[in-house]
């Protein structure tokens, strides 16, 4: 991740706050993939969330983030080493790491010096697993709104980077062993339109929009829209997981 693209320390605490978590089942079926829980490491860690979990089955978890905001706001365990490193380069032992993580963050790496460096510090028998989250769904009416939002109020403002995202990450370079994937996982959460909003708000396009715009902040006018149609305290909203999982190659 290079510091250029840097768009999350300046909210690190609402980053914190508002992102969703992954399941227990996407967790369950990376560890069913790894023969040893000795060493982890999860870059592009941001607040820690994946590392926070990964520190409850690995005896260690390095976690890695350019950005020093997020590692300051990351979640604190005794077994989880965190530093402020470029996903490309890193002062890891190299076959020293057993599972590599890289949750919804892999789009903004330099791709080939990345596997590099992972094939570098990866065991022989060991996976990473790389993922992202789409765009939320809600329901038909909330969808439509939050679309053109997506599409035609912030599309221009997305980095480059976010086209992989909408790729399902197809188009990232994984230089691994991949392994088939037939299961389907997806975030599901139970939110109050007020943490719809404050999830909006950590978009990095939301960010450029506002850096462009005098500070004005487009998503107090997509609330009011959505509100019309919201109707009740809290609704269930379901993001789709895309995952890429492999060995290293020998």
């Amino acid at each position: 991740m290079k510091n250029t693209l840097d768009k999350f320390s300046k909210q690190a605490a609402i980053y914190k706050k508002f992102r969703p978590t992954y399941p227990a089942e996407l967790f369950d079926f990376i560890y069913s993939k790894c023969s040893n829980k000795d060493v982890a490491w999860d870059c592009g860690t941001g607040n820690g969330q994946v590392a926070s979990i990964l520190a409850e089955s690995f005896k260690k978890v390095y976690a890695t983030d350019i950005s020093e905001k997020q590692i300051q706001n990351a979640t604190r365990k005794e077994n989880i080493f965190y530093s402020v490193d470029r996903a490309e380069k890193t002062s890891l032992p190299s076959n020293s790491i057993d599972l590599i993580t890289v949750g919804q963050a892999m789009h903004w790496f330099d791709f080939a010096a990345f596997n590099k460096e992972a094939k570098r510090v990866l065991k022989p028998n060991g996976i990473i697993a790389i993922w992202s989250y789409g765009l939320l769904r809600v329901n038909t009416k909330i969808n439509e709104i939050i679309d053109n939002f997506y599409t035609n109020i912030v599309g221009k403002y997305w980095n480059v980077e976010r086209r992989h995202i909408d790729n399902n990450y197809d188009s990232i370079q994984f230089d691994f062993d991949e392994i088939n994937i037939s299961e389907k996982f997806q975030i599901q959460v139970t939110w109050s339109l007020e943490q719809l909003k404050g999830y909006i708000n950590t978009w990095s396009s939301v960010q450029n929009y506002m850096e462009q715009n005098n500070g004005n902040n487009p998503v107090d006018e997509l609330i009011k829209e959505i509100a019309k149609e919201w109707k009740t305290d809290v609704k269930q909203i379901t993001f789709p997981i895309f995952l890429r999982i492999g060995n290293r190659k020998s």
